[in-house]
């Protein structure tokens, strides 16, 4: 009855948070269903790294949404093990522009970017879960050209695969755009495998830092972040990057402030140039 009682105390908890918490005991180990729950958990996020992206399937989905056609861009990383093992090869473009897989796979190789001048670039990269760009790429894609293609030039999509964030900063200058958004599978966890982040770079070049970027996290509805919230949350990051001209640590997004409404609550809060 004190187990049955314990778990009843502990299942409300459960359902705020999709972290473990209050697993009980079987002796000195965690309950049978505990562990085999774990250890699928485990699976998946190794799943979630290893499973390839299917580029062709992405590229038709993004292509459908009249954005410009994709083109395929791979980094220097052979393979997964190689991307695993040597992260700065996963910053860096491959040379070769290789032809396309079959009639319908999208163009390949970094020459075959165009220069284009639009306000905004978007990559879509696989990042440490392919999974997640599989899940969330095309639905994020859809909900920032809703709110920014209004306002801002957008820049035909690109996929990125053997990715780390860094690559964009190639495929931006590439394409000549003034900011640039990486959207990337994030280091898959015990509790989600298929979160989806943001990065985006002001003026994208290679050599830019990790501290001139700014990140949006942990996207993967329902239970994380939605769609429309991160792109609200990117369109005003956009908005203040090109008022700062630059992004990353001066650059902060304060829309959560419970005293700001609307998009009167996208402010920054820039360093004092002096």
């Amino acid at each position: 009855m004190e187990d049955i009682a314990a778990r009843a105390f502990w299942a409300d908890l459960r359902r705020t948070t999709q972290a473990r918490i209050g697993l009980g005991r079987t002796g000195d180990a965690l309950p049978t269903a505990d562990v085999l729950e774990l250890r699928a958990a485990h699976a998946a996020a190794r799943d979630a790294v290893h499973n390839p992206l299917d580029v062709n399937a992405l590229a038709t989905q993004v292509n459908a949404l009249g954005l410009g056609e994709a083109v395929h861009i791979r980094s220097r990383a052979t393979d997964r093990s190689e991307y695993l093992r040597r992260p700065d090869l996963g910053r860096l473009p491959s040379d070769t522009a290789t032809a396309p897989d079959t009639d319908t796979a999208p163009r390949e190789g970094i020459s075959a970017l165009r220069y284009t001048g639009a306000d905004i670039g978007i990559v879509l990269a696989d990042g440490l879960s392919p999974r997640a760009l599989t899940d969330h790429g095309v639905p994020m894609l859809a909900a920032l050209a809703e709110i920014l293609g209004d306002r801002y030039t957008l820049a035909p999509p690109v996929i990125a695969t053997q990715s780390r964030v860094a690559l964009g900063d190639h495929i931006g200058q590439a394409l000549g755009v003034g900011t640039l958004l990486v959207l990337i599978g994030e280091r898959p966890g015990l509790s989600v495998a298929d979160s989806l982040g943001i990065y985006l770079t002001h003026l994208p070049c290679p050599g830019r830092a990790d501290s001139e970027r700014n990140c949006i996290s942990n996207i993967h509805p329902p239970e994380g972040l939605g769609y429309t919230r991160a792109a609200q949350v990117a369109s005003g990051l956009i908005e203040g990057a090109r008022r700062l001209g630059r992004s990353g640590v001066d650059l902060k997004d304060t829309s959560a402030d419970p005293t700001l409404t609307g998009s009167e609550a996208l402010i920054l809060e820039a360093a004092d140039p002096a």
